[in-house]
């Protein structure tokens, strides 16, 4: 364990942070979406929240400034809805590691899915809540 890594961050989720340039892409995953069928890439975080993953990656990833909207989720299909409660606590869980909110857009599931093919990983969380997947793009991390 490292002091300031949240414990959720395992060493694989870690590397993989680490590995990624500006511009990349991560998907952190609910637990239903089809990770293996769309991606090589896939690390495991069974049991963990996708808000507490946010939490913990937040403070050690820089959000792109250079788009409109680093994070992507998805919207709805027709005829279905979405729980405006999964979309506050993501926000919220950034918020409270960095004390602001990059912005959000959401896509539709099948460009969604697109996307997840062109990304650096995919997390495969535990999260339930429908709809619950969120794609994160880098930024440029600055100097110290």
């Amino acid at each position: 364990m490292l002091k300031g890594i949240h414990p959720a961050i395992s060493p694989e989720l870690l590397k993989i942070l680490a590995e990624m340039g500006h511009g990349d892409e991560l998907v952190l995953a609910d637990a239903h979406f089809p990770a293996h069928s769309l991606h090589h890439h896939v690390v495991r975080a069974d049991g963990i929240a996708i808000a507490t993953l946010l939490k913990g990656i937040a403070s050690l990833f820089e959000f792109d400034a250079y788009v409109t909207a680093p994070l992507v989720m998805m919207k709805a299909v027709q005829g279905d809805s979405l729980d405006p409660e999964v979309e506050k606590r993501y926000l919220e869980a950034i918020q409270s590691a960095v004390d602001f909110v990059p912005n959000l857009e959401r896509i539709d599931r099948f460009d969604f899915y697109e996307r997840t093919k062109h990304a650096y990983a995919v997390v495969m969380s535990g999260e339930t809540a429908k709809y619950g997947n969120i794609i994160i793009k880098k930024g440029v991390t600055p100097v110290l």
